[in-house]
């Protein structure tokens, strides 16, 4: 965009960080921009490797002034009518002789208005910053409905862990009488012995509390979502305490179905954690 003379460009790009990172470049001469263009781009985006590049280039006016070292200049004449005088040479010394030693000239930046070149930068950087917010919350729209449907497939597997968890349990009884009654032959079975056995059993192997803190955190994971506020950082944490139970969980499986499908839920959390790291 070309604004009083000027051609000002703005680039901005981004990848997956856990924290908000900002790398800004400015031109040289423009360094002061770099703080107030930190603090504009934090006010949209509070995570995330964030590149700014600002170019600022003087498109149809000057913004240097050429200015002559007197003293340097002098000292080059001076040295000129020396070589004449010296070996009686033609004096030819002009203008045009003289200029051709450039350390002669200075090169200076003018001195612009700070409030006024920030004010032209913020016209360029305001909309860019605004096409790439709308841009994350597009891609964040198509990544949110992705992890609800995970979490969804999770919630069904979890409610399986607890039928068959139960079933487990029913089969350990039958097995374990049948299994006294043939020792035992005719005798008779002592079922409250059985039924402490089981119970015992069944308290070993039990998951309830595992799969009901799976379900509470499902439910925490459509609390977040659902506040229009950065959830990245929160969703981390509660995919560790996911993970957490998950695992829990596999350590006390005792049935091959159980077995396979923390399996399947630890691959689920993989995919999770690796999708909110796209999140803010």
């Amino acid at each position: 965009m070309i604004i009083a003379g000027k051609k000002i460009t703005c680039e901005i790009k981004s990848v997956n960080h856990r924290y908000s990172d900002y790398t800004i470049r400015v031109p040289r001469y423009y360094g002061f921009m770099e703080d107030r263009v930190r603090s504009y781009i934090s006010e949209f985006i509070s995570r995330g490797k964030v590149d700014i590049y600002i170019a600022v280039e003087s498109y149809d006016t000057a913004d240097k002034v050429i200015k002559l070292n007197s003293p340097l200049a002098q000292s080059y004449i001076n040295a000129l009518y020396e070589l004449r005088d010296k070996f009686n040479l033609k004096d030819d010394i002009s203008v045009m002789n003289i200029a051709r030693n450039s350390e002669i000239f200075q090169s200076e930046k003018i001195e612009e208005d700070e409030e006024e070149v920030w004010s032209m930068v913020l016209q360029v950087l305001e909309p860019a910053v605004t096409d790439f917010v709308a841009m994350r919350e597009r891609e964040g729209e198509r990544i949110k409905n992705d992890l609800c449907e995970r979490v969804e497939y999770m919630k069904k597997l979890s409610l399986q862990i607890d039928e068959y968890s139960e079933q487990s349990v029913a089969e350990y009884k039958d097995k374990l009488y049948a299994k006294i009654k043939e020792i035992l032959e005719d005798r008779t079975v002592d079922e409250a012995r059985i039924l402490t056995e089981v119970a015992i059993f069944a308290d070993k192997i039990a998951v309830n509390e595992e799969t009901v803190r799976l379900q509470s955190h499902y439910n925490e994971f459509y609390e977040i979502i659902s506040k229009n506020e950065p959830a990245g950082r929160k969703l981390d944490f509660l995919i560790q305490e996911i993970n957490r139970e998950v695992n829990t969980t596999g350590s006390k499986a005792c049935n091959i179905d159980i077995a396979k499908i923390v399996v399947e839920l630890k691959g689920e959390v993989e995919k999770l954690r690796e999708q909110v790291q796209n999140i803010e």
